[in-house]
């Protein structure tokens, strides 16, 4: 692309970005724990990229189930959307658009991340034979081995595509002008895509039309 055509506008959807420029969503893990509420300077750090033509955020839960890393912010509660809004006030008011990328971490977690420190889910009951970044006690990162996961049942699946939608309604909530679903990179829509970490004979799994059902019913949601 010609520089000439890089800072020209292009529309997106509903919004058009001023140039195209775009910023790629990069995992920071500042957020507040407990509750994985966004920072003070977190705002700052992306209002200082407000001149990009559309910032794409770190990756964000879509519930405290879909945690996989001590850090990361969620969008699923009051408190993590006020702070959300701070920031995407922040980003317009510097004439900015922002996106937000809404995960799922699936079988990408450990214990400790999960409510009542229950196991991970995922299509299947397969280790990762990753690492995660927990916190120690001081605050500071430390990379462990990822929990081995429990297979999601058939009947649970709907209630991830409603923790989708919610979280599709709390970005609007939140002032983003446009949502990413993160579908790649080993993550839980990912998984299910992946005959690797898919191994289900249910409707979600086999086929290729199976194994994508998940996340075109998260796209249907929205």
């Amino acid at each position: 692309m010609s520089s000439a055509k890089l800072f020209t506008p292009l529309k997106v959807g509903a919004i058009t970005a001023t140039n195209r420029v775009f910023m790629a969503p990069l995992t920071r893990l500042r957020s507040i724990e407990p509750g994985d509420i966004p920072t003070p300077l977190m705002a700052e750090y992306y209002r200082q990229r407000a001149s990009a033509g559309l910032i794409i955020s770190e990756a964000t839960q879509i519930s405290a189930q879909a945690k996989g890393y001590a850090g990361a912010p969620g969008l699923h509660s009051d408190e993590q959307i006020a702070a959300w809004k701070k920031i995407t006030q922040g980003v317009h008011a510097q004439g900015g658009h922002m996106a937000v990328q809404l995960w799922h971490t699936g079988r990408i977690s450990h214990s400790s991340l999960q409510p009542g420190g229950q196991a991970p889910v995922a299509p299947s009951a397969i280790n990762a034979g990753t690492r995660t970044s927990l916190r120690d006690e001081n605050g500071q990162a430390i990379r462990v081995e990822t929990s081995t996961p429990r297979a999601l049942d058939t009947h649970e699946i709907p209630g991830i595509v409603n923790d989708f939608r919610l979280a599709i309604a709390n970005a609007r909530e939140a002032g983003f002008d446009l949502v990413e679903l993160h579908s790649a990179h080993g993550y839980l829509l990912h998984q299910f895509l992946s005959p690797s970490s898919n191994h289900r004979t249910d409707q979600y799994g086999g086929s290729v039309e199976n194994r994508a059902r998940l996340v075109l019913e998260v796209v249907d949601a929205g």
